[in-house]
């Protein structure tokens, strides 16, 4: 099969990306999400949880942080509202799209192209609501490192993102991949919270999706030492992610029909002839 060129692999790429963000800017309900739960959450953090100052040490600088109560949540909130939002986008696309990607992929459209695309959405989508995200919580209180912060709330986002998409080619139905993002961004974000668990600085939580991305969040709200070690092991972590996504995006665009078999003849041996019924009629 000849290779398309460049100019026609750039038209597949770009309307696949097309399609891909047209499907993110369809899901109403990610919008509103977008729209009024982060800031929502932000103006909650701020307000509701008390300035109590929360003593810790945060693990990537070694340094004792004494910030607000109220900051801190600001923190974690910010990252687990990317996480959710980011994540049930993914998962929604890619659960709704998926007949239809697979119809695309029989017909020939290189999945390759499919899966540029979706992450090439998923990294639009994650910079915007990061940039937002960062815009609503400086409102409350600037972080010492803002570039930083928004870094940080950018790579989780496309590390969930592309757990979304594992999820939406893994999961049978749509209440199964919810589940499993929120209670994976809840469970992550929640046990390295030092205002909200007592074993935040355990060796445990190193191991948790978003442990690069809080430590440099953190790091870069409240100090003004550059972490991006930590945000490559973010990265780490989404080139996991994104591997799992590829291959389960891999495994329910594959083609399942069985493959259609010519009848072959042994060689040197002819088909039989049709030997035409002998008349066995009494003669006259």
């Amino acid at each position: 099969m000849k290779r398309p060129s460049s100019t026609r692999r750039w038209t597949l790429f770009a309307t696949a990306t097309q399609y891909a963000l047209t499907e993110h800017l369809r899901n109403r309900f990610a919008m509103v999400l977008v729209a009024l739960f982060i800031p929502v959450w932000t103006a909650l953090a701020s307000l509701a949880v008390p300035s109590t100052p929360v003593r810790f040490q945060l693990r990537a600088t070694g340094e004792i942080l004494t910030p607000g109560g109220n900051q801190l949540t600001q923190v974690s909130g910010a990252l687990n509202a990317v996480t959710l939002i980011i994540g049930f986008m993914m998962f929604a696309a890619t659960f709704s799209s998926g007949h239809f990607d697979r119809r695309l992929a029989m017909v020939g459209y290189p999945r390759t192209h499919l899966v540029l695309a979706k992450i090439a959405a998923l990294a639009l989508a994650s910079g915007a609501v990061a940039t937002y995200t960062t815009v609503l919580t400086c409102v409350y209180r600037v972080p010492d490192q803002p570039l930083l912060f928004t870094a940080a709330l950018f790579c989780v986002g496309m590390t969930y993102g592309a757990l979304g998409v594992a999820f939406g080619s893994l999961l049978r139905r749509e209440i199964e991949g919810m589940f499993a993002i929120v209670m994976t961004s809840v469970i992550d974000i929640a046990l390295q919270n030092p205002l909200y668990s007592s074993g935040s600085d355990s060796p445990i939580v190193r191991y948790l999706p978003a442990y690069g991305a809080m430590q440099t969040s953190t790091g870069a709200a409240f100090t003004s030492t550059p972490l991006k070690q930590y945000l490559a092991i973010q990265l780490l972590w989404f080139t996991a992610a994104a591997l799992v996504g590829f291959l389960a995006f891999h495994r329910r665009t594959r083609n399942t029909l069985p493959a259609f078999r010519q009848p072959q003849l042994i060689p040197h041996q002819q088909p039989e002839t049709v030997r035409q019924p002998e008349n066995t009629e009494p003669s006259a």
